[in-house]
């Protein structure tokens, strides 16, 4: 079985489906937090099939954890890709995770950049707190500690505990004009976000 850590923001995603899939969808999300795995298959795969977004995402669930399915990391993958291609966030990320460990494709750096920012973007933590990770190392995309202090911060403004943490800790390496680089990044990102903060 594998963790993820899943945000408020995953809360809200698996909670909110069209109307015209909402009562199936419902049956599934709540089969699914009360760990009745098969139930929420059931429910989630004519949805996913259909092409609801979030079901696609419960399904790659599923397939990647094991949960109520043989652990599949190719249908993890197929089903994440779908919702993902559909600007589903935790998808996004999710593929972001696969790649970066190699789970089910070779492991790549890049790949899994492209998947986290596009998450980040969006407003998912765990997604921002790879990508600075990646700058801060030079991991998938060029070292930057500019770009990796900046989403350590709106991560930390975005409600991550630890976020606040990291920004302090790469700021220790940074130049006073870095720093200042990094707020005014982070700032006109925040501003130009609202939708994303308003979520929380």
């Amino acid at each position: 079985m594998r963790n993820y850590k899943l945000t408020g923001l995953t809360a809200l995603l698996l909670t909110l489906a069209s109307v015209s899939w909402s009562a199936d969808y419902a049956k599934g999300k709540q089969a699914y937090d009360s760990a009745d795995y098969e139930t929420a298959r059931t429910e989630w795969q004519a949805l996913a099939d259909e092409g609801s977004a979030d079901a696609q995402f419960g399904m790659g669930l599923l397939y990647a954890n094991g949960f109520g399915v043989a652990l599949n990391d190719d249908e993890a993958l197929k089903w994440y890709r779908l919702a993902a291609d559909q600007g589903h966030a935790e998808a996004q990320c999710n593929l972001g995770v696969m790649h970066a460990n190699g789970w089910g494709v070779p492991m790549n750096d890049a790949e899994a950049f492209k998947w986290y920012r596009l998450a980040a973007e969006q407003g998912v933590t765990p997604a921002q707190i790879s990508i600075a990770k990646m700058y801060e190392s030079g991991f998938g995309v060029e070292l930057d500690k500019v770009q990796a202090h900046m989403w350590f911060d709106i991560a930390a403004e975005l409600g991550d505990m630890n976020a606040t943490d990291k920004r302090d800790g790469i700021a220790r390496s940074m130049s006073g004009e870095q720093i200042a680089e990094a707020d005014r990044l982070s700032i006109t990102w925040m501003e130009s976000h609202h939708s994303v903060l308003a979520k929380d």
